[in-house]
């Protein structure tokens, strides 16, 4: 079934400290997970096409809480806290591990994962962590290797071949593209994939619809 999604039209929603504290369980969400540095709101907001839809920051690790954005009904993008950064308190780090892990684990409506890292610093131990924690949950995974355009093409491509192939012996449903926020590399790719997960939220959709009518007719 393809359908347009419109992701300019996304918004904000809300910020929680916990999956407590979002809405219901329900619905389509796809969560934007990465290191703190590996340029998440600059690929939300490239995404979106808006310049501030997640705010950007000079100091990683600020994005403490967990971001909700509703694309359209029953869709939705999830902003997760940043990972891996070395100058934030101990206690704090564990705070958002705890809320990052309950998240992944329990979230019943997350039916994709975005993990973003650098292309010069990829696959650390804490982004493995995270796309094997996908794979047992049986969630499908998008890796995005961010800042694309600090490398020369052939290094680029380079880079990315040696990402698929490692990535190919994770098992599980993950696939891997290259990307730029500054140029706009894999964009389309990134839109695709998400069009791909958000597309049974449509397919409900059109089933009420059409229940809807049949119950009109009869009655």
């Amino acid at each position: 079934m393809s359908v347009k999604i419109h992701y300019q039209n996304t918004h904000f929603i809300t910020s929680a400290p916990d999956i407590r504290h979002l809405p219901e369980d329900e619905g389509i969400e796809v969560a934007f997970a990465g290191r703190s540095n590996a340029g998440k709101s600059s690929s939300l907001n490239r995404l979106t096409n808006q310049r501030s839809l997640a705010k950007t920051s000079k100091t990683p690790g600020r994005t403490q809480l967990i971001n909700l954005f509703k694309v359209t009904d029953g869709c939705h993008i999830v902003d997760l806290p940043g990972y891996g950064f070395a100058q934030v308190p101990l206690e704090l780090k564990n705070k958002w591990q705890k809320s990052l892990g309950e998240y992944l684990q329990k979230r019943e409506c997350l039916k994709g994962l975005v993990v973003l890292m650098d292309i010069r610093h990829p696959m650390k131990d804490l982004d493995q962590q995270m796309i094997f924690w996908a794979i047992d949950s049986r969630i499908p995974v998008q890796v995005l290797l961010t800042k694309a355009d600090k490398l020369k093409s052939g290094a680029r491509k380079a880079q990315l071949l040696k990402i698929r192939k490692e990535a190919e012996t994770f098992g599980g449903d993950v696939k891997v593209d290259a990307f730029s926020s500054l140029k706009g590399i894999g964009v389309d790719q990134l839109r695709a994939r998400l069009d791909e997960w958000f597309a049974p939220a449509f397919a409900d959709a059109l089933i009420d619809e059409i229940a809807e009518d049949e119950q009109h007719d009869e009655e």
